[in-house]
């Protein structure tokens, strides 16, 4: 009841609101819009009022810019777009520049718009243009912070003067969401940051001790009779693709379009109609000795882009759209696999999403993959069968997100994913809340969520998780209390992601940082943890972690940062034995890291790494070793070269082999792991760039001769006498991957690109773990290589700009 009587406190409380000192700025409308030329000199800008005097947030508070270094921004807006102006005081000669691609920092200085049309600290659009010209765009909330992977399209100009830098931007209102009022007013913030020594400043000071970046927004005023454009823009666009393999080449030329529509004027439509992935890279595969599945990032533009209010819950993970089927191959006798599809086609795919005025946020995301089949041949006969691995699915995602208080949120979320016949349905539903008080000190979050399977023989399925955290979220010192929970039967995985369930574990969290500089740090942070873990069924203890990580940079721009992980006494694993109520237990685990970066500012940098795990177990001498370098050398402002690598050595290392019988066999085996990447990036300008990047990655598993039986008490021994020998097969591994992209990129108009692509992959799997490096780069050059040229045009079309040029057209 206390309980209850404090979460209602709490949120009562949250009401309260937070206020500080806004600055305002008075914008003028104009009739004649400044050119976007780096050139201040149009009319606009003479009458324009100034916002200048600012602060720094980083590393320093409440250090005000001086004369070598002050900034001056004007605004100015007509019936189309909003315009900025600002002029960038600074040395020349200390002006970062790198270019880069599209929306990567890099070594630049860099110029930030923050605009929020509903001025409700939550939902900003964010428009970066550095020194170098590259443009930058995000849209940022406290849940994400910047979502880079959202783009827009608009113009800037950057011009390098005599006593510092000057940036034009125009940003046309499709790229905003607002509503029709006839006067209003906007969320506005400037940043503008110094690479040389990492600073920043802002135009409305922002007290980074407490509270998300978006209460510290100034006010733009006299924003009057501005209506939301009919945002309805069009990506048609074809790719050719040449693919070689093992002597046999295949062509493919597609047309394809992708659409935004603002369906009002805050909610958008995005549809990719016949999608193209063709220039998804590839993934970087590992070899996984764990008993948990092994996923990748997402690649595909459309599903990266805008999904913010999807990934409410972690219910959503987008690669389950177009991933491998559902079913397997079932063999008669005599038969053989002639097929195995290993993704399926995605045949269109639509997400609705947008934000009232008063912080109401609604989500419908919907995708429909093809129907995919497996094929055998019966080696008597030679019959050709066909089975239906997955049928047509369709994939569907409801979110409703109310926020309030300028800080706070409460989200409900539904996934389903509907397969047509006999095959398994999904369904997943949750509850999601993130409360700050009205100080922005305190924060209770937690989510509470339900999954149900309806499986293809008429049994269902449905299982429960929940999770609350209640802590202290301002000021230097920081704490926080969490409950973890999840029954046998959850399982979100036919569209999210749950690596594990049955669990039931308690966290606490203890950290100190600070945010003025000190003699040696700019800042540190320094973090201690407690976790108590349980199964949830049956109710009983696996272990207990202690963990101390730290973060910290220098005056000098050096990082060093570094984590202590200790697990003392048994710890219970339940999911190692692949068995359903076995267990494995290992003791007193010791995992230690340590990173250190040199300033990235440098012509030369590098970062290194350190790790070290071992066990103070008595009969164990499991030890692991790695170590990590990447220097990197910016040859100029155009070229840049980045190399990683990876080296591990496991020695001794335990872990599940292959089962017996009834008998769960483990083990003891050496693990070693090298891993290169080379990254060359060259920009002839912002628009521009050349790219190379190259990995390969080795991994070798040998075991020892003698293998180990799990007792039922969890113990392992090596009195039934299992040998390797004994195995169905050799459990030794040679792993090996390599990948190459070679990759150009123009944008030969605002939104509109020309990719070529050519990519090659290389992999083999085999038993030779004792093979030298350079014997196995050999067996893996003798594999078939796949060669991949693909060349794929887009260009962006906004509707009203079209229908402008045929209404002049008309005119004249």
């Amino acid at each position: 009841m206390r309980f209850y009587f404090f979460i209602s406190f709490f949120t009562l409380c949250s009401f309260l609101g937070y206020s500080q000192e806004k600055k305002t700025y008075n914008i003028k409308r104009t009739q004649t819009p400044p050119k976007i030329d780096g050139i201040l000199n149009d009319e606009v800008w003479k009458i324009a009022d100034e916002a200048k005097d600012f602060t720094q947030y980083r590393p320093g508070l409440g250090i005000q810019d001086t004369l070598g270094i002050k900034t001056i921004v004007k605004l100015t807006y007509d019936d189309n777009a909003i315009y900025l102006g600002a002029y960038l005081y600074d040395d020349p000669s200390k002006i970062m520049s790198q270019i880069n691609s599209r929306d990567n920092f890099g070594q630049s200085d860099s110029f930030g718009l923050i605009l929020n049309p509903n001025n409700d600290a939550q939902n900003d659009t964010n428009f970066y243009v550095l020194s170098s010209g590259t443009q930058l765009d995000a849209i940022a909330n406290p849940s994400i912070r910047e979502d880079f992977s959202w783009n827009a399209v608009w113009e800037s100009k950057v011009n390098i003067v005599d006593d510092g830098w000057v940036v034009e931007m125009k940003i046309p209102y499709r790229s905003l969401r607002f509503s029709n009022k006839e006067v209003q007013i906007w969320g506005v913030q400037f940043q503008r940051g110094f690479r040389r020594d990492q600073s920043e400043y802002s135009w409305n000071p922002i007290n980074p001790t407490k509270g998300n970046i978006g209460l510290y927004h100034g006010e733009i005023r006299y924003l009057e009779n501005i209506q939301p454009p009919l945002r309805l823009s069009f990506y048609p666009f074809t790719s050719g693709i040449v693919n070689d393999f093992d002597g046999e080449t295949t062509t493919d030329l597609k047309f394809g379009l992708d659409v935004k529509y603002g369906i009002t004027e805050n909610f958008t439509l995005d549809a990719t109609l016949i999608p193209d992935f063709s220039q998804a890279g590839f993934d970087n595969l590992e070899l996984n000795l764990g008993p948990f599945e092994q996923t990748f990032s997402e690649q595909r533009q459309f599903f990266t882009e805008g999904v913010d209010l999807f990934d409410k819950g972690n219910l959503f993970f987008s690669r389950r759209v177009g991933s491998g089927p559902s079913a397997r191959i079932d063999l008669n006798d005599d038969e053989v696999i002639v097929s195995n599809p290993n993704t399926v086609k995605v045949l269109n795919a639509v997400k609705i999403s947008g934000r009232t005025k008063k912080g109401l946020g609604i989500g419908i995301f919907n995708a429909i993959t093809e129907v995919t089949y497996g094929t055998t041949r019966d080696t008597i006969t030679g019959n050709i069968r066909e089975q239906v691995l997955e049928p047509l699915t369709n994939y569907n995602i409801l979110v409703v997100d109310q926020q309030f208080n300028r800080n706070s949120s409460v989200s409900l979320i539904n996934t389903n994913v509907t397969r047509n016949g006999n095959f398994r349905d999904a369904n997943a539903t949750g509850l999601v809340f993130d409360i700050s008080d009205g100080s922005n000190t305190y924060n209770i979050s937690g989510q509470a969520k339900m999954s149900h399977l309806n499986l293809a023989n008429d049994s269902s399925s449905t299982g429960y998780n929940t999770f609350l955290r209640i802590g202290k979220t301002g000021g230097n010192f920081r704490y926080n209390i969490d409950h973890r929970y999840s029954d046998t039967k959850y399982n979100i995985n036919d569209l999210g992601l749950n690596r594990r369930n049955n669990f039931s574990n308690i966290g606490v969290d203890l950290s100190y940082r600070i945010f003025e500089p000190t003699k040696i740090f700019n800042n540190y942070f320094i973090t201690t943890s407690f976790n108590y873990n349980k199964l949830a069924n049956p109710n009983v203890f696996t272990g207990v972690e202690l963990g101390l990580r730290f973060f910290s940079q220098t005056r000098k721009l050096i990082g060093i940062s570094g984590n202590i992980d200790y697990e003392p006494g048994k710890q219970y694993d339940y999911f190692e034995p692949r068995v359903n109520g076995r267990y494995f237990i290992y003791e007193d685990r010791l995992i230690s890291n340590l990173r250190i970066s040199t300033n990235s500012n440098k012509i030369f940098s590098a970062n290194f790494s350190f790790g070290n795990t071992v066990f103070f177990e008595n009969g164990r001498d499991s030890k692991e070793y790695s170590f990590s370098v990447s220097p990197r050398i910016r040859f100029s402002d155009k070229f840049l070269l980045d190399y990683t690598y990876e080296y591990s050595i496991n020695n001794n290392d335990r872990g599940y082999t292959s089962r017996i019988g009834n008998d769960i066999i483990f083990g003891e085996r050496d693990r070693n792991i090298q891993e290169n990447r080379l990254r060359v990036n060259y920009s002839f300008n912002p628009f521009h760039a050349l790219s190379l990047t190259f990995r390969n990655y080795w991994d070798t598993v040998e075991y020892k001769e003698n293998l180990f039986t799990l007792q039922e008490n969890g113990r392992l021994t090596q009195n039934l006498g299992y040998s390797v020998d004994d195995l169905n097969n050799n459990p030794n591994i040679n792993f090996n991957t390599w990948n190459l992209d070679l990759n150009y990129t123009w944008q030969f108009a605002p939104g509109s690109f020309l990719t070529a692509l050519y990519r090659n992959q290389l992999f083999n799997r085999d038993n030779a773990a004792s093979d030298t490096y350079g014997a196995s780069l050999s067996t893996l050059f003798a594999q078939p290589i796949q060669n991949i040229f693909s060349l794929r045009i887009q260009y962006f079309i906004d509707y009203s700009t079209l229908k402008n040029v045929f209404v002049k057209k008309n005119e004249s």
